[in-house]
């Protein structure tokens, strides 16, 4: 039976972390389809998880559905561990906390999913929009952007995910409980939040329910940035007048959209890094009202235009942010880290396998897509923590002569570093210790002998 010492040392002491969030039994069962996930080359089932740890023979198949369906753990639980090791182990003490937030689809078959519907579904192909429709989960999912040593680009970290139901909270109310949590598990520390133009102005955990007031309450300490839509309208922030009477007057005259503020504003031009690559753009920034959403909170507009570009209505770009104080060059960066959320939902569909699993009934859907993204936090973790190696990149060409340009690596090289270590530490057992590339190379070589 697999326990949780028979793991290398290295996965085994991150394992522990999750300790306090299970019982006994379940935490054996979890550190096991956490490895059984990693390892399975084929479908991420709850099946496939089962034969990917190795205990396909030796447990029933009944354990690892009993552990997303009856098990005593909670999703949130687990994810507030994870935000625990990533901020102790990847980030610097005292440093603000980059969050960023998106909602995707898990296409599921069958009508007795639990919360399955249509939604809209932007990878589905076909030129209509009737085939932009796909029945599935819908899951508003927020991650930890990080900044590796060994990557020149940012890269997000899921730790809590929520499931969207239809009648039940917007998705922008779910993304502001998933931020307030995130914050009140980072005491201390300042929260930023980017997301796209569907999440501009999304109400916090004390945001209001439906068909209440709309009511714009983030946690102290928390602002936010997403892309603003062209038909937004502004107002200025009226002036006190000395002596008068009464409540000072806080809206001001008509500012117009987007594209008026371009055309009144004062351009200044700034270098920033972006997508990888540094950049000079032309900025404006205005700090005004949009009353519609913020009510008499101030905001700030940032354009951006880009040199030898020509921008249809006097900007490229037009973001929203409620942090007044960041330099606009930083309120820029900050949203394209936004991009790394897009990857990291790509790489838990495509590699990690999150969403295959074809269970059904409520704990057990609820359960299953925030742990495949956990576990995908959990090999960057072990990777930047004790799997990288410099040479990676070199020997990926090598084995792949068609990546000439590759020069860092990606989550495929490190969920595959992880991988081979765990298939590798089975032909070590009785060794605690973590395997080293040596040895891991070593079973390599005895399996191609025996497939010879």
């Amino acid at each position: 039976m697999l326990q949780v010492q028979t793991l290398p040392a290295s996965l085994a002491a991150l394992l522990q972390v999750f300790r306090s969030c299970f019982t006994g039994p379940s935490f054996a069962t979890f550190a096991a389809l956490t490895a059984g996930l990693v390892a399975q080359p084929g479908a991420g089932t709850v099946c496939g998880m089962l034969v990917g740890a190795g205990l396909s023979r030796v447990w029933h198949h009944s354990r690892a559905h009993w552990f997303f369906a009856g098990a005593r753990w909670g999703a949130d639980r687990v994810g507030v561990a994870l935000l625990g090791l990533i901020t102790a182990r990847l980030l610097p003490a005292g440093e603000p906390v980059l969050v960023a937030v998106d909602d995707t689809l898990f296409r599921r078959s069958g009508r007795r999913v639990h919360a399955a519907a249509w939604h809209h579904d932007g990878s589905a192909k076909g030129p209509g929009k009737q085939d932009k429709v796909s029945w599935g989960n819908c899951w508003v999912i927020a991650g930890v952007v990080v900044a590796l040593p060994f990557i020149d680009r940012p890269v997000c970290l899921p730790v809590t995910a929520a499931l969207w139901r239809k009648g039940g909270p917007t998705k922008q109310v779910i993304a502001g409980r998933l931020v307030s949590a995130i914050a009140a598990a980072c005491p201390g520390r300042q929260v930023h939040v980017t997301a796209d133009a569907w999440y501009a102005g999304a109400a916090g955990a004390a945001g209001a329910a439906k068909g209440a007031t709309r009511a714009r309450a983030w946690p102290e300490g928390v602002t936010l940035t997403s892309r603003l839509r062209v038909n937004a309208s502004f107002r200025g922030i009226a002036e006190p007048v000395p002596g008068a009477r009464g409540r000072a007057r806080r809206i001001g005259g008509k500012l117009g959209c987007p594209k008026d503020l371009a055309a009144a504003a004062a351009w200044a031009t700034a270098r920033l890094r972006r997508y990888g690559r540094d950049e000079a753009v032309h900025l404006a920034e205005t700090v005004c009202l949009w009353y519609g959403v913020y009510r008499s909170r101030a905001i700030r507009v940032v354009l951006v235009r880009e040199p030898g570009s020509r921008a249809k209505n006097g900007y490229h770009l037009a973001l929203v942010t409620t942090d007044l104080h960041s330099p606009a060059a930083q309120i820029v960066e900050r949203y394209a880290a936004r991009w790394s959320v897009e990857v990291a939902i790509e790489d838990a569909k495509q590699i990690t396998g999150v969403g295959q699993a074809r269970n059904r009934v409520r704990r057990a859907v609820e359960r299953t897509v925030p742990f495949g993204l956990y576990t995908q936090s959990l090999v960057i973790v072990w990777y930047a923590q004790h799997g990288h190696r410099p040479d990676i990149a070199e020997r990926r060409r090598q084995a792949a002569p068609w990546y000439q340009t590759k020069t860092q690596p990606s989550y495929l090289d490190m969920i595959t570093a992880l991988r081979r270590v765990l298939i590798a530490a089975r032909f070590l057992a009785g060794n605690p210790r973590t395997p080293t590339p040596e040895e891991t190379r070593a079973v390599q070589m005895a399996w191609a002998q025996a497939a010879a």
